[in-house]
Formats: C-alpha cells, sequence, structure tokens
C-alpha cells in the first residue's frame, strides 16, 4: 500500500504539525507520530519535519501506508455528535465574550482542559458545543491547571488559532492570576526566579507527579519567571496576590509559591497540610486567571477578566477584600516596557 499525500487546506493554515494530525487523524497518538517524524515516514513538501512546525496552506504532507487506511472513518465523522444537551448547555454558559474570530470562557474550578490518564470530560471535549453551523472546530490555544479557574482563550478559526499562539510564544500577552496564599511574602512585590523540572508522580500515569525547584544545571531544568505582588493582607496570616508569570511552565505559579513558603491555600499538592485554609475557607484551590490582555487576531488588544469563582468569592468577602478592584499591581512593570 503507497504513501497517501494531503495538501493543507486553508483553513488549517497556521496550524503546528502535530494539531494537524490531530484534527485529521484522531487515532494517532502523541507517541507513534513522534516516531513516524523521526524516521522520516511523515514529510512536508518532501522535508523531514518536526511536530511543532507550522503548515502553510498548499504543502503537502505525506501520510504513512500505516495511518491512511483510517482516514476515511475519520474525515466522515458527523460533526458535534460527541456534544451531548448537556455538555452543550455548559460550555455555552462559560463564554463571556465571543467575535468572529474567538471565543473567551471563563473556565470553572475541577474542569480539566485536556484529556489525560483518569479524565473523560473536559473542556477541549466540550468545544464542539460552540461550533454552530461552521465546520471549524474551535480549538484552544492555551491551558489552565484542572483546579485553576478563570480566562481562557479559544480560537474559531485557524488563522486566529496560529495568530493567537504567536502572540503567546512572543509573550505578547499579560496574564494576571489572583491567588490567596499562607502567609505574607517579604517583601511585598517581587520577582521569583526558580527554574523547575519534573519530580516522577505516583499512580496511574504518573498523575501525582509535581514540579520542583531545581538548580539549573539539573537534568530537564527550565528556567521560570513569576512576578508577584501583595495586595491585601489578613491577619499577617494571609494575603491576596496578583501573580504575573513570564514564563508559561507546568504548574509554575503553584511551585513558585510553595518555594518561597507561601503554598496557595487549597493546593495539597504543594502545601500539603501547610495549604489547608482555616476556619470558613473552603478547601479548594484559591488560584484564579483574573485576566488577559493578549494581541486580538484581527487587530488592536483583547482586554478580558473573569469574575472570582464561587469558593474564592466567598474568601475574598471573609477578609473584606474588594473582588472588583481594577488595582494594576504591576504597574510599574509595564513602565518599563517589560512583556509578560
Amino acid at each position: 500500500m503507497s504513501a497517501d499525500m494531503k495538501t493543507v487546506a486553508s483553513e488549517d493554515a497556521g496550524l503546528r504539525l502535530d494539531r494537524w494530525f490531530k484534527r485529521h487523524f484522531p487515532g494517532l497518538t502523541h507517541g507513534p507520530l513522534e516516531r513516524l517524524l523521526r524516521t522520516g515516514q511523515v514529510r512536508v513538501d518532501g522535508k523531514r519535519v518536526k511536530s511543532g512546525d507550522r503548515l502553510e496552506a498548499g504543502q503537502t504532507i505525506r501520510i504513512p501506508p500505516q495511518v491512511t487506511k483510517d482516514l476515511a472513518e475519520q474525515v466522515k465523522l458527523p460533526i458535534a455528535t460527541s456534544t451531548n444537551r448537556d455538555d452543550k448547555k455548559l460550555i455555552q454558559s462559560l463564554v463571556i465574550y465571543e467575535d468572529s474570530s474567538l471565543f473567551v470562557l471563563d473556565k470553572p474550578s475541577g474542569l480539566a482542559t485536556q484529556g489525560g490518564s483518569g479524565i473523560t470530560r473536559h473542556l477541549d471535549g466540550l468545544l464542539e458545543g460552540l461550533q454552530g453551523k461552521k465546520r471549524q472546530r474551535p480549538r484552544l490555544v492555551h491551558r489552565l491547571d484542572r483546579d485553576t479557574s478563570g480566562v481562557i482563550v479559544v480560537a474559531r478559526t485557524a488563522p486566529a488559532a496560529a495568530a493567537l499562539s504567536e502572540s503567546l510564544r512572543k509573550h505578547d500577552a499579560n496574564k494576571i492570576y489572583w491567588a490567596l496564599i499562607c502567609g505574607v511574602p517579604v517583601p511585598r512585590q517581587g520577582t521569583i526566579k526558580l527554574h523547575l523540572a519534573k519530580e516522577p508522580g505516583f499512580g496511574p500515569g504518573g498523575r501525582d507527579e509535581r514540579m520542583v525547584g531545581v538548580d539549573k544545571e539539573t537534568k530537564g531544568a527550565k528556567a521560570a519567571i513569576t512576578h508577584y505582588s501583595v495586595m491585601e493582607t489578613a491577619a499577617n496570616q494571609y494575603a491576596w496576590v496578583a501573580v504575573k508569570p513570564v514564563t508559561g511552565r507546568t504548574h509554575q505559579i503553584r511551585a513558585h509559591l510553595q518555594a518561597i513558603g507561601m503554598p496557595i491555600v487549597g493546593d495539597f499538592k504543594y502545601g500539603a497540610a501547610e495549604a489547608k485554609g482555616r476556619g470558613e475557607l473552603e478547601d479548594k484551590l484559591h488560584l484564579h486567571a483574573r485576566s488577559l490582555d493578549i494581541a486580538h487576531p484581527d487587530g488592536g488588544r483583547l482586554k478580558i477578566s473573569a469574575p472570582l469563582p464561587r469558593h474564592m468569592l466567598h474568601s475574598w468577602k471573609l477578609f473584606g477584600f474588594d473582588p472588583q478592584s481594577e488595582v494594576n499591581a504591576f504597574a510599574a512593570l509595564e513602565g518599563k516596557g517589560r512583556k509578560a
């Protein structure tokens, strides 16, 4: 059986190669695709490529024989049949802004962004409920931890996804998180610079793995930078902090705050018993993607914010914090022309 050749359509322009395969060959998982790429069985315009390479309209992709046999079944899948009525209602209820190029969602705590070991319901799997009459399925351009709530952007078209992904890659995005932490950091405004690496987890699929602070020479270490600023304090035991990550490592904010001895309330993965809230504070992760300022694919800037989730709003009211605050905690940094 000979290899098949597929031409990149205009609506797929700007997609990463691995994302293209995920869209057109969902049965081909990451590991097998990487092996095909390493051995040169998948090529673009006759050249070897990597999974992260961006595609252009009109390019030709070589599809190995063992993959092409699944094509007919995959391209004939009906649109949005995997999203039931309740799922569609849920995903539509999360939309806080939309236009012709994108959606902005307010992701609830507890809903995973993508699938994984033991995860059967996730945001990515619900996006078909936003598809409407268009055949282009909305696509994620970034993610949040399962228990982190707040702003997340979803592109409606491939060009919009490419533009948003490029803005994130170039750090042309200002992401602000709000967190309630145990303790009050000194100084009250600062920058955490600490390389992070994965610590092997336990259980199925290593699902309990964590990110830990390491020396930059450690194998697998990745540079990570996080700005923080104390907004308010409560009895010198808790602090509401605004957090601005410069890099985007897995669990970066959680690992960095734990590394300075200030774990986030409800973050038992990193803070253990020290993360338990006292009194009426709920034992849920108090980390919220409050706002995002990013270049809009159609020009100008997209500036959007999401309200606190119920458990964090309860804590804010207990301490008398202002959940509607629009104070720019990092104005000094922006004044220096720094992007994050």
